[in-house]
C-alpha cells in the first residue's frame, strides 16, 4: 500500500533550502564581518543536507 503524499511533504524542504541559499547569498552581498560568517552557514546547510543524504546511501 501507498500512501500519499501531499504538496508540502514533497516541496517543503527544498523551498526551505533554497530560501536558506538565498538568504546566504543576499547576505554575502550585502554585509562584512558577521554577515559574512552568516552566508557561509547559511550556504554550507545545503551541502551538508545533500552530503548526509548522499552518504547514507552508502
Amino acid at each position: 500500500m501507498r500512501s500519499t503524499l501531499n504538496k508540502r511533504q514533497i516541496w517543503g524542504i527544498p523551498l526551505l533550502l533554497g530560501l536558506i541559499t538565498a538568504i546566504g547569498l543576499i547576505a554575502a552581498l550585502i554585509g562584512d564581518g558577521p554577515l559574512d560568517v552568516a552566508s557561509w552557514i547559511a550556504l554550507a546547510i545545503p551541502i551538508a543536507t545533500i552530503l548526509r543524504h548522499a552518504l547514507r546511501k552508502f
